[in-house]
């Protein structure tokens, strides 16, 4: 069975991103473990856009514990890749993050992906409660 991921309605972030020359496989396409690449980077700017990054969230840490890929066209070096993210599922320690990736130059959904986000006390080493405030910000 092919995975599904179906996306929130709402959207809580944009951002664009250029496909680089090392995002290009033997294919002469945008590589899937490039597209990894290409959310880490839009997830770090969500964090940035609400005054967080992924090791300090009202002075917690994230780790991702996994990630679903599900690819569904091409994309090529020049392209521009406008993705959106969306934050939902939150739980006691998590929540995931939804992304949509568009080429820009073609109209293509190329992708879509799910990140799920543990609140994680690195010093610790242990899971934490979602930050209160973190999450206000999304339901």
């Amino acid at each position: 069975m092919r995975l599904q991921l179906d996306l929130p309605s709402i959207v809580h972030f944009r951002t664009s991103i250029a496909i680089r020359i090392t995002d290009i496989n033997y294919g002469g396409h945008l590589a899937n473990d490039s597209i990894l690449s290409i959310i880490h980077e839009a997830r770090v700017q969500f964090y940035k856009h609400y005054g967080y990054d992924e090791l300090d969230v009202e002075g917690i840490g994230t780790i991702m514990s996994d990630v679903a890929i599900m690819y569904k066209a091409e994309a090529f070096y020049g392209d521009v890749l406008d993705i959106e993210i969306s934050a939902a599922e939150f739980v006691r320690v998590s929540h995931d993050l939804y992304y949509r990736l568009t080429s820009r130059n073609t109209g293509n959904e190329i992708a879509r992906a799910r990140t799920h986000m543990v609140f994680f006390d690195y010093t610790e080493k242990r899971v934490k409660a979602i930050p209160k405030k973190f999450q206000e910000l999304f339901v």
